[in-house]
């Protein structure tokens, strides 16, 4: 626009001159001179609007280049032909995916895990266009049945599509969990769903159970799924058992330190300087301004925490969850820097040795060890069996070696082995250096193997009606010893018990400001800073105020209750018409954990909760639960679900609590509602549908 611009101003100019020297021309002169300078300036406006025209639909196709997102190009042009995609939510379905990938070099195929949110999945009808082509899908399960994040395109796209997928060839590996309502809904679908659009299963569905041993169920899923796909191709295993890096190392002795990664999720230096919109890659530094003990004894540390997310523009409802970025142990980052003999303040990167891989890097670089054992890898998990036997080559006891190798294997001894000297003992990958003195790996190539520490989400204590500048978090710390006699805490929990608030006026300070100057990253260097985004729920309150709520949450499970109660007082106290708010809380002694007590009774004595159930399952000879308290009022629960439509919510535990109140349920609906056992399940199952039966529960 300025050269466009710039001109313009010399006939201004050309004008000028003459008018200055009026007293040498007539006026006839002067109004000559004037009438060919407008017209010499009319044309040559004119002139330019003609010479632009053509030029702006090329302006346009240049500032909005199409993306390039055919994986089917990307295979053709790379010599691929399995294509692994992935539905992950905390990073282990794009672990698998991974490893197949990995796999397919062993029987003379080229494959690449692929994030489909990354592609156009209507490509898929294309596939057969590549030689012994193979779509594997790992789709993993998140909440109540849903897709995960990166999958939710995917999921509609399949809802929707027609497309005829009879050149497809594919293959499903599920991950879920068998406490959950919906076991492997995501897995299930995409497989059914596949098949129906007209794609050729060339192998059964696998589900991975995380509630039993999701690792076993994956070697043996794959251990059967190679060579379906050697007979159906005709192919055979190469032999090829080598271990092959996928990342290569360089080490950076003369650095920018501002070019350096710090801790930072996704773009550089975006601690110190935060730019909305705030979500898993970029995630908010909110200050801890409240960290306190809710129990007043017992050898558990409950805490309350409240984030402050002034300025920040994130939005929350009553029920959403908080996903906070933690940072693990530096005596932990310590001690494998020790045992490795490494300087952890070495800067390195890890390069992708495939240039056409999407993902350059398995964490953000160039960055130090340190960093990247702090707040990139997950160092307190077991490490699975693929991180052990690409281990094993550097155990230099032969004995130490076998064992790993075998702990790696398919067979049945190893599969028991890796149970109960790993899984079972809880052996992180610290634990493993320690107890085998001669497995001393390059501490590249185990950043390399290493998987991601991945966010952990809590459900919001707080209402944003009542708290906009404010995320609440309710917590148990995780502690305990293992059959090593190890102590092994929660990466999470711990990190936050050790936050220190700050006073609520220093608030405004722009987060990360105060560590700037500093080399260290920033979270670490303040004791008040939390990286963190929400991600929306399903778990909401009534659309009607009016409606009755049963809420039933035990130990944590009453964080998102407490968002709820206050949401429901603040609506009371604006005149609308609230509906009962009925509270079933449990914990185990009434003068040791009971969570909230001063609020929940202001609250009742206040009428906006109705009902105060509590159960102390360990103040008396027999135990009590909240399942215990709900059939005690069955009448009355009853009554507030038939007649009043009253909306049911359970949080917490899965594997027991969340079974046991639902069987409650049906025994209630059973007997007032004179159904049978079948009908009963029905009718509940039909809550769920109705949104009138909502979960969120953990295992």
């Amino acid at each position: 626009l300025s050269a466009m611009g710039e001109p313009s101003m010399d006939p201004t100019i050309a004008a000028d001159s003459p008018a200055q020297q009026d007293s040498l021309f007539s006026m006839t002169d002067v109004f000559l001179i004037s009438l060919i300078t407008g017209l010499f300036t009319y044309w040559f406006f004119f002139r330019k609007k003609k010479e632009e025209v053509p030029e702006l639909p090329r302006m346009q196709t240049v500032a909005a280049p199409v993306r390039d997102s055919s994986f089917i190009e990307k295979m053709k042009k790379t010599g691929r032909n399995i294509v692994v995609f992935y539905g992950s939510q905390t990073g282990t379905a794009e672990e698998f995916a991974n490893r197949l990938a990995k796999d397919a070099h062993r029987y003379g195929l080229r494959g690449m895990a692929a994030d489909p949110e990354e592609y156009d999945l209507s490509d898929l009808s294309r596939l057969s266009e590549i030689d012994k082509s193979l779509a594997v899908f790992c789709m993993a399960t998140y909440g109540e049945g849903d897709p995960t994040d990166n999958a939710q395109d995917f999921y509609d796209w399949l809802q929707e599509a027609d497309a005829d997928l009879s050149g497809l060839r594919f293959a499903v590996f599920g991950l879920g969990n068998k406490t959950y309502e919906h076991f492997n809904a995501m897995g299930k679908y995409v497989d059914k769903r596949l098949e129906e659009l007209g794609a050729q299963r060339i192998f059964e569905l696998g589900l991975g159970d995380d509630d039993g041993n999701l690792e076993e169920d994956f070697i043996t899923w794959r251990e059967q799924f190679w060579p379906a796909v050697c007979e159906h191709f005709g192919v055979e295993a190469t032999g090829e058992e080598s271990s092959i890096r996928q990342y290569e190392l360089v080490v950076h002795t003369d650095v920018n330190m501002n070019k350096v990664y710090t801790g930072e999720m996704g773009r550089l230096k975006s601690y110190e300087n935060q730019k909305p919109p705030f979500d898993a890659k970029n995630p908010f530094l909110a200050q801890v301004t409240e960290n306190r003990k809710l129990n007043e004894g017992g050898e558990r540390h409950l805490m309350h925490l409240e984030l402050d997310i002034s300025n920040s523009k994130i939005r929350y409802e009553s029920g959403d969850h908080v996903a906070v970025y933690p940072a693990n142990d530096s005596s932990l980052v310590n001690q494998i820097g020790e045992i490795l003999g490494t300087d952890l303040d070495t800067v390195m990167s890890l390069n992708n040795l495939d240039e056409e891989s999407n993902k350059k890097h398995p964490f953000p670089c160039p960055t130090s060890y340190r960093t990247a054992l702090t707040y990139y890898l997950d160092i307190t998990n077991p490490p699975r069996t693929n991180v052990l036997y690409e281990l094993a080559q550097y155990a230099t006891d032969s004995g130490e070696q076998e064992r790993l190798r075998k702990m790696a294997s398919s067979a049945a001894e190893g599969k028991a082995l890796y149970l109960s000297w790993v899984v079972e003992a809880r052996r992180n990958i610290l634990a493993i250096l320690q107890d085998m003195p001669s497995l001393r790996p390059p501490i590249d190539h185990l950043c390399e193997l290493l998987p991601r520490l991945q966010a952990r989400y809590y459900s919001i204590a707080s209402s944003s009606k009542v708290h906009p500048n404010s995320i609440h978090i309710c917590a148990v710390t995780v502690e305990y010893e293992t059959k090593t006699g190890r102590l092994n805490k929660g990466v999470a929990t711990s990190w936050l018990r050790s936050k220190v608030p700050v006073q609520q006026e220093s608030s405004s300070q722009v987060p990360g400001q105060q560590e700037s100057s500093s080399q260290v990253p920033v979270q670490q260097g303040s004791s008040s800073l939390v990286p963190m985004y929400v991600r929306k729920s399903q778990f909401r309150l009534p659309f009607k105020p009016s409606t009755p709520v049963i809420m039933i949450g035990p130990g944590t499970g009453i964080a998102p209750f407490m968002g709820f109660i206050q949401e429901r007082a603040w609506l009371k106290q604006q005149g609308k018409e609230v509906g009962e708010t009925v509270l079933y809380y449990g914990c185990r002694h009434e003068r040791e954990d009971y969570l909230y007590r001063e609020e929940l009774a202001r609250f009742q004595k206040e009428g906006v909760l109705t009902q105060l159930n509590v159960a102390f399952s360990r103040d008396q000879a027999e135990k009590v639960y909240v399942q215990h308290l709900l059939k005690k009022n069955k009448e009355n629960v009853w009554k507030l679900v038939n007649e009043g439509m009253a909306h049911i919510y359970v949080c917490g535990d899965a594997r027991n609590m969340a079974r046991d109140v639902q069987n409650t349920f049906y025994e209630i609906v059973s007997e007032f509602g004179s159904m049978s056992q079948p009908q009963a399940v029905d009718y509940v199952k039909k809550l769920m549908t109705k949104g009138r039966y909502s979960l969120d529960v953990w295992s």
